[in-house]
């Protein structure tokens, strides 16, 4: 079985040590020969202006192909397509579009003000600037404002339709999850790529609070599991075999290609990608 492909998100430093925590995890990762790279706005669009640094130097200084994070909230759409046409000018050709979480202190997302509504409407608007490869978010377990799993695929649909051309899973913890959901997707005529979504689970219990809200199912023996590598001081072992096997899994199921959140945390995520067989390349130039 070949080495699948791997690409990586980061979030962007709002500090000096956070500055630093994120080039050390672009020097572990970037041997790894990633497809892209991303950026991620925060919640409530709260880190744009750090989004688009960190891509901006990330695209100059790092050789890596990077894709920008970009959600409809909290601003109008000549200010948003204006930041894409930021990213454009500094060389980045690769949006990773989303409607984007509510503000903080808000149960939902309401658009600003001759903003834009939805994703499909941001997906409209970047498709026709004829400037991005466009790539969307897909949900294996329903999202929590979805009414029904079949809505959250026909959602996709229509944004794949609108101009995106591949879609990057919600993590999930069960293989079994992903194959219906990729089924499903091809019942609904769903042609395009489908990358999953790989959450290396660096703290339990971050990652289950933010499964839960989410919308993540979480299996009780993943729990069990952990709850009880935690007493041993084990958490790291079982965190790293248990991502390997999903993705081995998945590859099993024809999957060829992961896109793992990283957390600005590489060392686990590159423990997984060796397991796969997913080593540093060389440069046989800098080779004496």
């Amino acid at each position: 079985m070949n080495a699948p492909q791997v690409s990586f998100e980061f979030f962007p430093p709002q500090s000096l040590e956070a500055s630093f925590r994120l080039w050390d995890t672009v020097q572990v990762l970037s041997p790894l020969d990633p497809t892209f790279v991303s950026v991620t706005y925060g919640a409530g669009g709260t880190t744009r202006d750090l989004t688009r640094d960190a891509v901006a130097t990330l695209h100059k200084s790092s050789g890596l192909n990077v894709a920008a994070h970009l959600t409809c909230v909290n601003a109008t759409r000549e200010e948003t397509l204006g930041i894409a046409k930021e990213f454009a000018k500094a060389g980045v050709r690769e949006i990773v579009a989303l409607r984007g979480d509510a503000p903080k202190g808000q149960d939902r997302f309401t658009p600003v003000e001759g903003g834009f509504a939805n994703s499909v409407e941001l997906i409209e608007a970047l498709s026709a600037t004829g400037d991005f490869k466009i790539r969307v978010g897909a949900y294996p377990d329903r999202h929590p404002e979805a009414a029904s799993a079949q809505a959250d695929i026909d959602w996709l649909k229509a944004k794949l339709d609108a101009g995106a051309s591949e879609a990057i899973t919600q993590f999930f913890f069960e293989a079994d999850t992903f194959f219906r959901f990729r089924d499903a997707c091809v019942k609904a005529g769903i042609t395009a790529p489908i990358l999953p979504g790989i959450l290396p689970i660096e703290n339990w219990k971050g990652t289950r609070n933010f499964a839960k809200r989410c919308g993540t199912e979480i299996p009780q023996w993943l729990n069990d599991a952990f709850e009880t590598a935690e007493r041993d001081g084990r958490s790291d072992l079982l965190a790293t075999a248990i991502c390997t096997e999903l993705c081995s899994d998945l590859m099993e199921g024809g999957v060829d290609a992961f896109h793992f959140y990283t957390l600005n945390r590489p060392e686990l995520t590159r423990d997984v990608c060796h397991a796969l067989g997913v080593t540093p390349k060389i440069d046989l130039q800098n080779v004496a």
